[in-house]
C-alpha cells in the first residue's frame, strides 16, 4: 500500500523546490523559484516563515553558523534572518545563466549546478564551492543540472542532468571533492514524467522526484527500481528527508506548470507534502561559506 501523504500547513508556492532539512532550527528550508523566497516550515506546528528576496531563487543551504547561503539568480548570497548580508560568489560570466539545483557534500564543500533561461544543451555546468570562493566546473556539458546526493559514505555521487533522463553515478572524492567515473544508474527514459531532486536513505538507495510524472522512484544503489509512490500532484521537484530520527520524507511541488483545469484538479500542488517512507535519511550536511 502507498503511504499516507499530507500537507505540512497552507503554505503555497508557485514552484517549489529544494527542501533539505536545517537541523538547528528543526525545520525545513525550501525555496518558491518564480515567487523569489525562502520558506522555513517547522513540522512540529506546521508554521512557515517566507522571507522574501526577489529574482528566481533556486536553492537554499543551511550554514554551520546558523545563517543561510541562497542562489538567487546567478548569485550566491548569505543571508542572516531575512537579510542579505553578502555576496558569495557568482555564475562565471555568461548571459541569462542561474543557478539550479545544489547540495553541499559530506565535508561541507557546496556543489551546485546551473542552466540557461533558454535550457541550451550543453552550456550549463556543476561548480564545487572552493575555500577561496571561487566556483569552479566539476562536471560541464550540462542543460539542466538538477538533483545530486552522496551514499552513506560519501564515496559515491548520484546526480540529474533532467534532459538526458537518466540518474548518473559518479566515484567521489572526498578529499578533493572531484566527481569522476560517471556511468548510469538508472535510465528512467521510459517512465512518466522527468528526473528532478533527489535524497539518498540510510540503505543508501536513491529517491527522485518525476516532475510531470507524479510519483517518486526509489532505486537500490545498483540501479534497480525498488519503490514506486504515487503522489496528489503532477509536478513533486524535490526531496529530502527531516524531522525526529530524519524519519519523514518532504516533498516540494509546483503550481506554475499546471493549467487552470490542472490547479482545480490538484490542490496540494504548491504546496509542501510529507509521508512516512518506512525508511531514514542521512544527516544534513551544512554548507561552509568561504
Amino acid at each position: 500500500m502507498s503511504p499516507a501523504i499530507e500537507p505540512v500547513g497552507d503554505t503555497c508556492a508557485r514552484f517549489g523546490e529544494g527542501p533539505v532539512w536545517d537541523p538547528t532550527a528543526n525545520a525545513v528550508l525550501w525555496v518558491d523559484i518564480t515567487g523569489g523566497a525562502v520558506l522555513r516550515t517547522t513540522p512540529a506546528d506546521t508554521s512557515t516563515r517566507r522571507i522574501e528576496l526577489g529574482g528566481e531563487v533556486a536553492a537554499v543551504f543551511p550554514t554551520p553558523t546558523g545563517t543561510m547561503l541562497v542562489a538567487r539568480d546567478s548569485t550566491l548570497v548569505e543571508v542572516s534572518g531575512a537579510a542579505v548580508v553578502r555576496e558569495v560568489a557568482g555564475v562565471p560570466s555568461r548571459p541569462r545563466m542561474r543557478f539550479n539545483d545544489g547540495m553541499a557534500d559530506p565535508r561541507g564543500r557546496l556543489l551546485i549546478g546551473t542552466l540557461h533561461a533558454d535550457k541550451t544543451p550543453g552550456t550549463a555546468a556543476l561548480y564545487r564551492l572552493d575555500g577561496d570562493g571561487v566556483l569552479r566546473p566539476v562536471v560541464t556539458g550540462v542543460t539542466v543540472s538538477n538533483g545530486l546526493g552522496w551514499s552513506p559514505d560519501g564515496r559515491a555521487l548520484y546526480y540529474v542532468d533532467t534532459p538526458r533522463l537518466r540518474i548518473d553515478r559518479f566515484d567521489y572524492d572526498l578529499d578533493d571533492g572531484v566527481p569522476h567515473n560517471r556511468r548510469t544508474l538508472a535510465d528512467v527514459s521510459g517512465l512518466p514524467g522527468r528526473p528532478d531532486g533527489l535524497t539518498v536513505d540510510a540503505e543508501g538507495c536513491v529517491w527522485v522526484a518525476m516532475i510531470g510524472g507524479g510519483e517518486l522512484r526509489r532505486f537500490t544503489p545498483n540501479g534497480r527500481l525498488d519503490r514506486v509512490v504515487p503522489l496528489p500532484v503532477s509536478h513533486p521537484t524535490s526531496v529530502a528527508f527531516g524531522a525526529q530520527g530524519l524519519a519523514e520524507l518532504f516533498i516540494t511541488s509546483a503550481v506554475d506548470p499546471l493549467s487552470v483545469e490542472e490547479r482545480r484538479d490538484q490542490p496540494l500542488a504548491g504546496r509542501l507534502l510529507r509521508l512516512d517512507p518506512g525508511t531514514s535519511g542521512l544527516p544534513t550536511s551544512l554548507a561552509v561559506i568561504p
